[in-house]
């Protein structure tokens, strides 16, 4: 049955010559995608707002609107590439964004950036980690796990590499030439990729049902929308992300607030990206002895226990260090956790309309949580430790709806 598997992945692809290449090719995507449409918003805000006359929240908010269009899109995606594999999709998703990159270029009213940036988030849910943890979940099947954690170590990159990039493309070509040679590295190196070196369609079910027989025991969309498991798991999900969006936006500030200087908050919030990665290598070499549970477990409960820290460091140096440390480690394997979450609790079968299902609240999180946080910010007087309060509490919800996801799947078993 084994070798059934392997004939119909080489034959819906016949130039991987071993799944791992699968791996690597969408870790190069990733790196490509994430880098160019998401994170290089930070360093494009400003130059757009000066050149369409709008403020920072009209523009902030353009970018917010793309995160909640890509939610919307995400459960139709994830269903596709069950239906037919994520080769067809992933390559129109890289052309999709080569294309509106190179049209966000040339935009020059806030209509005409919303209009973009509405089309942009629907290519978002076709290139990001959703569809690419689909696509490795259907070849990998019960190893997609270690599938999952080792795609996450190339896309922790995804910043490291592009925001360096960005700025230097910016420097020497200005803000819209930049946004033409991004979508060009979307339309030259990663549809191509996608198109010759992903599965044009998924592997029959018989076969993927015989590996471990995760498939038999899959569920469809609507059967999921039934159990409680599904929205304990989603607000989990959409806590996590609304801190961690939050964070993106307000984490210097509140560190600056407590009298450091900009470079040495910086320097302090450097630590989180090479922590992520760090604990996405533990994950890989010694979390796999313990279940996806016990390790989402243990990373969602570190991050109230780090807001804590946060909130309670005063005029202390070394523990938002500490903080920086749990935070970046949380985050890190959250990441894996919910790629993996979905198969282990409702199987592999119907695992990208799922996940999709699942990643439309955490979608709409991260374009509302550093709006929230400011309302937060303004109901607390200003006193950015009491926010960190609040958002330790929110944190601690969601753990608490990890918990409870678990034990109603346990009980639906």
């Amino acid at each position: 049955m084994a070798s059934e598997r392997n004939t119909d992945l080489a034959a819906s692809s016949p130039r991987v010559r071993d799944a791992f290449g699968v791996i690597c090719v969408l870790g190069i995507t990733q790196i490509v995608s994430y880098g160019s449409v998401f994170y290089s918003f930070s360093l494009l805000m400003e130059p757009l707002q000066l050149a369409l006359d709008a403020g920072k929240s009209v523009t902030v908010g353009a970018f917010s609107f793309a995160l909640v269009i890509a939610g919307l899109c995400a459960t139709h995606i994830g269903a596709t590439i069950d239906r037919i594999g994520g080769r067809i999709v992933m390559t129109i998703g890289s052309i999709a964004a080569g294309l509106l990159l190179i049209a966000l270029s040339r935009v020059e009213s806030v209509i005409g950036l919303y209009a973009v940036y509405a089309c942009v988030g629907a290519a978002m849910a076709a290139i990001l980690y959703e569809p690419a943890f689909a696509v490795l979940t259907r070849i990998f099947a019960a190893n997609a796990r270690r599938a999952i954690t080792t795609l996450t170590l190339f896309g922790g990159l995804a910043g490291t590499v592009f925001w360096p990039l960005t700025q230097h493309l910016m420097a020497h070509f200005g803000w819209r030439d930049t946004l033409v040679i991004l979508g060009a590295l979307n339309l030259l190196l990663c549809a191509p990729l996608h198109l010759m070196f992903l599965p044009g369609r998924a592997p029959r079910k018989d076969s993927a049902a015989t590996t471990d027989g995760g498939a038999r025991d899959s569920k469809t969309l609507r059967e999921v929308l039934r159990e409680p498991a599904f929205y304990f798991l989603g607000g989990a999900f959409m806590a996590n992300g609304l801190i961690f969006s939050a964070l993106s936006v307000h984490m210097l500030q509140m560190m600056q607030s407590k009298g450091l200087t900009v470079a040495t908050a910086a320097l302090v919030g450097a630590l989180v990206g090479p922590m992520q990665v760090t604990g996405r290598i533990v994950e890989l070499t010694l979390g796999q002895r313990f279940s996806i549970v016990r390790v989402g477990l243990l990373a969602m409960a570190m991050l109230p226990i780090a807001l804590l820290v946060f909130a309670a460091s005063g005029l202390q140096l070394w523990p938002l260090v500490v903080f920086a440390l749990m935070y970046g480690l949380s985050n890190g394997v959250v990441t894996i956790v919910r790629g993996a979450m979905p198969a282990q609790l409702f199987g592999r079968e119907h695992y990208g309309a799922v996940s999709g299902a699942l990643a439309m609240p955490q979608m709409f999180a991260l374009a509302s949580g550093p709006f929230l946080v400011s309302l937060i910010w303004v109901a607390t007087g200003g006193n950015y430790d009491r926010v960190l309060v609040v958002l330790s509490a929110l944190s601690a919800t969601g753990v608490g709806f990890f918990y409870a996801a678990i034990r109603a799947h346990r009980k639906m078993a």
